[in-house]
C-alpha cells in the first residue's frame, strides 16, 4: 500500500496515476467534508474536475490510516509542510517530498523539514515537469527521483506505465531546481504580461537557468543534475505553460492585474527566502531579487527592467 498525504491537486492526481496501475492508495485530506464528498462521489476535487478516482483509493481525514504503508507521498504544499509535520505523526517508512519550494521560516528545503520530524527515516524528493491534470489523465510524464538510499525500491515503487520516473542521489539539486524555476517562472511571467516580447522571455529564461545552477551549485548540488527534469526541464515547463500558476502570477504582476488570491504560488515564499539565503552565501541572485522585490512593492516594474538591462557588461 501507498499513502499520499495530502489530496490537493497534484496529491490526487499521483493516488489516481498509482491506482490506475494497481497499488492500493491510501488519500489522506485533512477536510473530513471532503473526504465524505470523494469517497461518496469518486470525483476529486475542483482543481481535477475530470479526475475519478479508482475503487483501490481509499480516502481518509485520519493519518493513523496511512500506516503500514510501503511510502508516502508528502503531497503539502511547501509553506504548510513544517506546520503540517508538527501537527501529524507520519507512519514509519520511506517519505517522499513532492513539494517544491523553500521554507521561509526555516529556509529548509521539504527532505531536511521531513528529517527533522522523523530522524533516521529513509528521505527523497519527487519533482520534475508535471502538472497534475496531466498525470491525473495518464498523459505521459517523466520525473525525478532523489533519494540517498533505496532508490532503486522507491522508483520500481511508484513508476507506472505512464509515469517514468528517473533516479538520482543529488537529493539538494532536484530540490533546488524544483524550488528556483518557480521565481524564474514569476519572472517569465512579468516578462510576459508587460508585453517584453518572447526575445525578452527567452532570455529571461536562459538568464535564469544560470542563476538557478550558481545558486544550487553553492550549496552542494551537482550541475548534470539542473540539467535534468527537475532544473531545465521543468523551468521550461513552468516558463511556457499556462497552465503554471507561478507564470500566470507573474503576467498579473507584469500587467498590473489583480491575481486569484486563493491559488498558491509557491514561487512568492521561495523568493523570499532564496534572497535571504543567497545574501548569506554572497551568491549573485538578481532576477530572483527582483521577483521578490517587485512582489513586496519595493520597486515599480519600470525600474526592475531597467536594473536588470543595465547591469554590467561581461563575457556569458
Amino acid at each position: 500500500m501507498i499513502g499520499v498525504a495530502g489530496a490537493g491537486a497534484f496529491g490526487t492526481a499521483l493516488a489516481v496515476a498509482l491506482a490506475r496501475d494497481g497499488r492500493d492508495v491510501r488519500l489522506w485530506a485533512r477536510d473530513r467534508e471532503q473526504v465524505r464528498s470523494m469517497a461518496q462521489t469518486r470525483h476529486s476535487n475542483p482543481k481535477l474536475p475530470d479526475a475519478v478516482l479508482p475503487d483501490s483509493v481509499v480516502v481518509t481525514a485520519d493519518i493513523a490510516d496511512l500506516a503500514g504503508a510501503e511510502a508516502v507521498l508528502v503531497a503539502v504544499p511547501m509553506q504548510a509542510l513544517g506546520g503540517f509535520l508538527q501537527t501529524h505523526v507520519l507512519p514509519d517508512c520511506a517519505l517522499v517530498a513532492c513539494c517544491k519550494g523553500v521554507d521561509v521560516a526555516t529556509l529548509r528545503g521539504p527532505t531536511a523539514l521531513l528529517l527533522a520530524a522523523r530522524p533516521g527515516a529513509t528521505v527523497a524528493i519527487l519533482t520534475g515537469p508535471s502538472f497534475a491534470a496531466d498525470i491525473a489523465k495518464g498523459l505521459p510524464t517523466a520525473l525525478t527521483l532523489a533519494c540517498q538510499s533505496a532508490g532503486e525500491q522507491l522508483q520500481a515503487l511508484l513508476a507506472t506505465p505512464s509515469l517514468r520516473i528517473y533516479r538520482t542521489t543529488d537529493v539538494i539539486g532536484a530540490e533546488l531546481g524544483g524550488a528556483l524555476k518557480n521565481v524564474i517562472a514569476i519572472a517569465a511571467g512579468v516578462v510576459v504580461g508587460a508585453g517584453l516580447g518572447d526575445s525578452a522571455r527567452a532570455a529571461l529564461m536562459t538568464r535564469g537557468y544560470a542563476e538557478m545552477v550558481r545558486f544550487a551549485l553553492k550549496l552542494g548540488a551537482r550541475a548534470e543534475t539542473l540539467a535534468g527534469l527537475s532544473g531545465l526541464g521543468d523551468l521550461i515547463l513552468t516558463c511556457t505553460s499556462t497552465q503554471s500558476r507561478n507564470l500566470r502570477f507573474g503576467m498579473a504582476l507584469g500587467a498590473g492585474t489583480e491575481f486569484d488570491a486563493t491559488l498558491t504560488v509557491e514561487g512568492i515564499a521561495t523568493s523570499r527566502a532564496v534572497v535571504r539565503l543567497a545574501k548569506a552565501l554572497d551568491v549573485e541572485m538578481p532576477i530572483s531579487r527582483m521577483v521578490a522585490a517587485l512582489i513586496d512593492r519595493q520597486i515599480p516594474l519600470t525600474e526592475a527592467i531597467r536594473s536588470l538591462m543595465s547591469r554590467p557588461l561581461k563575457q556569458e
